[in-house]
């Protein structure tokens, strides 16, 4: 059995708030740069397959030499090989052309079985690299997963998280698997861990390697490009302490206010 686990090195969201928009448009992004926190439940998952039915776990990012820190935090917990995908041809992609970049490196990985992603990026946050995945793939998907209940006979069977309850479904592999962070606890990266991935050699594959065109990849070929980053504009608000002579007049008088507010 083999698992993929596509990950991505994102800002720290405690620092998020203090990245610029000309940051966030340009991608020079001066914020420290973890793993993106909705891809550690998908390494954890991948991680609790690997024991439950055997096989290996392979980790794989696009993104520059620094995207390497996020391949490490995996190792760290666990995982046993990773793949860096960097070329300048890859710079600028939309989500479609990362599903693409990634899926050729899945193929030339060898056949998986399941292929796990988080719910989304905590700065893109479009949740479209998983659909985009299965597409290229012509893999089953399976989004808001919650719990991987059974994987045999070619099928896999999972539990899924909907607004009006929840849903068990099985489907046929290989499938593209997006995780929601009720699945499981993160394991913390382990002190030999850490040193194991400070040693580990991760093999980088270009754009000939994965035998992409130039052309189906970057900024060129994106869908969909970042023009603007504006914060909403800030709120303003205003304390009113109700209080009257009894229980009675102050509820009557908090209620002139809601209902002049509109708030009731």
């Amino acid at each position: 059995m083999n698992f993929v686990v596509c990950v991505k090195q994102t800002p720290d969201t405690a620092e998020l708030p203090k990245i610029s928009a000309a940051e966030a448009v340009s991608g020079d992004i001066k914020a420290t740069l973890v793993l993106n926190p909705w891809d550690e439940f998908a390494v954890e998952e991948g991680l609790l397959l690997e024991d439950r039915f055997g096989g290996d776990v392979t980790v794989v990012t696009v993104g520059s030499e620094k995207a390497t820190e996020a391949l490490k935090d995996a190792i760290a917990r666990g995982v046993k090989s990773a793949i860096l995908l960097d070329d300048p041809a890859f710079a600028g992609s939309d989500a479609w052309g990362t599903a693409a970049i990634l899926a050729a490196a899945i193929k030339k990985n060898g056949p998986a079985d399941v292929i796990l992603t988080g719910k989304m990026s905590v700065d893109g946050n479009s949740g479209l690299v998983a659909p985009g995945l299965a597409r290229k793939l012509g893999a089953t998907l399976l989004t808001q997963v919650i719990k991987i209940v059974d994987i045999s006979g070619g099928k896999i069977t999972v539990e899924r998280m909907l607004e009006e309850g929840r849903e068990t479904i099985t489907a046929s592999l290989p499938a593209v698997v997006s995780v929601s962070k009720e699945i499981n606890e993160p394991r913390y990266p382990s002190f030999m861990g850490i040193r194991k991935a400070a040693k580990a050699s991760i093999p980088v594959w270009k754009l000939a390697d994965l035998g992409l065109n130039a052309g189906a990849v970057g900024a060129g070929a994106a869908k969909a490009n970042w023009t603007d980053v504006r914060k909403p504009p800030a709120r303003s608000s205003q304390v009113v302490m109700v209080k009257e002579a009894t229980a009675d007049a102050t509820a009557a008088k908090l209620a002139d206010l809601l209902m002049a507010e509109k708030v009731i």
